[in-house]
């Protein structure tokens, strides 16, 4: 305790007013008349007694208001820390992991109820913030001191099938702390899983005004079971028995064991193996019993894990059955090499999406191409103008052509439906190099993989081509374009300067030729090679540029819609955030069920080690930007004046009372 103006404690001298009042004043007798006094003895009468002090409780009071008065002119004060002010320039942050992994046991709920307890344990004045994270990071809460709308916001984290991403959280850290310039106390609430620590540590960098408090829900690592992948095609066209290739994976467990894998299609079971998975290990399960009816159709495979993180149980996939799209292959009369190379390896790679109707030029009068997936002219000289017309239209509206040029196209000096100039023809004579091979391929466009390898092909005749505004995917040697895409309206001409009934190459003699036309039939039909399920966050596109404003209807593996109406028309792609089976209605027509399944990183639940969450909490560097934290902390002077004037005015009244009553008892005795 220490008072501002001390000097004022001078005037406690004036203690001696109220013991001159009581005690030092002089005694004055108060004379009586009377008729005689001859009856009264005569003697001398001591003073003692009238220097006694007289009304002890009113002296006291008069004492204490003296000395209050006095110390309230002294400002007496008391140091202390002042903890709403302090607090309230730091914020409390409670970030709750609810990731599939905390799915496990009871984590989640342990992870709650232990924040619930940290906001119980906050201060008046302080404030405090709930995130939920798993891949991304979600607000809970704003910053509030309010403690039943943490609460509320607390009790709203759900668990998710998102990953764990540690590094997307410190992210977040960083963006809070800086745009707060406040102190962050972190309270960390997780399974502490090392698969969701990045491959770069630095990732995890905290600002130093970011204090970090782990709290982890488990201590020792738990076995666990997953079916990690489903291998399947996403199409099939025949009404054949598919093959369904399932691994199962354990980790963490320190033997192996057994475990029944079952395969269902629309919610009935198909079969049921056993496996046996080795320790730390997997095991592969193969099931050749599946019969798919036309449609799009959910599968399942299941194990029966009996471990404590049963969503990573079950593996979704889609499969659709159809029947195969007709391609209009259009040759001359007299050569038919070029058909018997292409549709053979069409056969070879195992496509039986497409199915190819031959016709000679002459025939191709009266064809309608609309009905075709797409489009194949091999080496042809000039086409009926009404087929050609209709070739451009067909191009115009989406579809597909695919253009081989030989001796017959250079009678021509444009290219079919193209009209890129034809420029002559490129023979490899004697003088020089008796064949060409391909210089360079443009590996990102989809009919060429990036480790496809053409440079052991012979090419002995190329037509040269103008490529104007088309995109060369291959050149040869001498720079001759050889493989060209051309974007008409809508649709795709794809051109091949040579030809496919090896006579201008060898190329239908190489093992490259067989992925180069499965590869261009997908690419001209349209048919994307997607997988039969997506992993939790993968985004698809809904619409192209043309379907602005058409509505598109997609429905969760909850039943719900995904959009509502306005949205439904406006939203160009979507995140898959759930497991199971998306229902996506485009309006041209499209539709797709896309099965979706949890990241299975998430099913490995071996734990961060302690150094390593140490190094994350000392990560913190760099100087502070919050407005004056530490400063808060010191203690600071509290002034007493006002209990003292409190006190004061009460001991003033009560004085007031007592020495009224006194003083009329006074003058009564008088």
């Amino acid at each position: 305790m220490g008072f501002l103006t001390p000097w004022f404690l001078g005037g406690l001298l004036g203690i001696g007013l109220p013991v001159w009042l009581h005690l030092l004043r002089k005694h004055k007798s108060t004379p009586l008349p009377f008729s005689s006094l001859m009856f009264f003895e005569q003697h001398t009468q001591s003073s003692i007694k009238h220097r006694r002090l007289r009304y002890l409780l009113l002296f006291a009071l008069r004492t204490a208001l003296v000395l209050l008065l006095v110390l309230a002119f002294a400002q007496p004060y008391v140091m202390q820390n002042a903890l709403p002010l302090a607090r309230a320039n730091r914020v409390t942050v409670a970030a709750i992991d609810n990731s599939l992994s905390m799915r496990a046991g009871n984590r989640l709920d342990e992870a709650k109820r232990q924040a619930r307890s940290l906001i119980s344990g906050l201060r008046p004045g302080e404030r405090a913030q709930i995130l939920a994270f798993g891949q991304r990071v979600q607000a809970m809460s704003e910053v509030t001191d309010d403690r039943s709308a943490l609460n509320a916001a607390i009790n709203a984290v759900e668990p998710s099938d998102s990953r764990t991403s540690y590094a997307e959280l410190a992210r977040s850290l960083r963006s809070i702390a800086q745009s707060l310039r406040m102190p962050l106390d972190v309270h960390l609430y997780s399974d502490m899983q090392q698969s969701g620590m990045p491959t770069n540590f630095n990732d995890l960098r905290l600002n130093a005004d970011v204090k970090l408090e782990p709290h982890p829900l488990v201590k020792t690592v738990e076995p666990n079971f997953a079916v990690e992948n489903v291998v399947v095609p996403q199409r099939v066209y025949t009404g054949a028995k598919t093959r369904v290739l399932a691994t199962v994976s354990g980790l963490n467990n320190s033997s192996k064991s057994t475990h029944n894998v079952s395969l269902s299609l629309n919610g009935r079971t198909v079969e049921t193996k056993p496996v046996e998975v080795p320790a730390n290990g997997r095991a592969t399960v193969e099931f050749l019993s599946l019969e798919v009816p036309y449609g799009r159709n959910k599968g399942e495979v299941k194990i029966d894990g009996g471990d404590t993180l049963p969503a990573d149980d079950s593996f979704y996939f889609s499969v659709e059955r159809l029947d195969p799209r007709h391609a209009l292959f259009v040759h001359e009369a007299d050569n038919t090499r070029g058909l018997l190379y292409f549709k053979a390896a069409l056969e070879a790679s195992g496509q039986a999406a497409f199915e190819i109707d031959p016709a000679t030029v002459e025939q191709s009068t009266n064809l309608n191409p609309q009905k075709y997936a797409f489009v194949v002219l091999s080496d042809v000289g000039s086409l009926p103008g009404g087929f050609e017309n209709e070739l451009r239209s067909y191009v115009r509206g989406g579809g597909s052509v695919l253009i081989a040029l030989g001796h017959m196209s250079v009678a021509s000096l444009k290219v079919p439906v193209a009209d890129d100039h034809v420029e002559g023809t490129r023979y490899a004579g004697r003088e020089g190099a008796m064949y060409q091979t391909v210089a360079s391929l443009d590996t990102s466009h989809p009919v060429v993989l990036k480790d496809d390898r053409w440079d052991d092909v012979k090419f002995y005749q190329a037509i040269q081509v103008a490529p104007g505004n088309a995109r060369v995917v291959a050149r040869l040697t001498d720079q001759t374009p050889l493989l060209l895409d051309q974007t008409v309206g809508a649709g795709h001409v794809l051109v091949f300067a040579s030809t496919f009934d090896n006579i201008a190459n060898d190329f239908p003699l190489h093992p490259s030729f067989v992925p180069f036309i499965d590869r261009t039939a997908r690419y001209l039909g349209r048919l994307d090679a997607g997988a039969p399920s997506v992993e939790v966050g993968s985004f698809e596109e809904l619409r192209d540029a043309k379907e602005t404003g058409s509505a598109v209807d997609v429905v969760d593996p909850k039943g719900d819609r995904v959009f509502s109406l306005a949205e439904a028309t406006r939203a160009q792609n979507i995140q898959f955030t759930l497991a199971g089976f998306y229902d996506i209605r485009r309006p041209n027509g499209r539709n797709e069920l896309v099965a979706v399944n949890a990241d299975r990183h998430e099913s490995d639940l071996a734990l961060v080690p302690q150094e390593t969450l140490t190094l994350w909490q000392n990560t913190a560097s760099g100087p502070s930007g919050g407005g004056g934290g530490t400063s808060q902390d010191q203690p600071r002077p509290m002034s007493l004046w006002w209990y003292v004037m409190a006190a004061a005015l009460v001991l003033g009244i009560a004085e007031s009372l007592l020495g009224n009553q006194h003083l009329s008892v006074d003058k009564e005795a008088a």
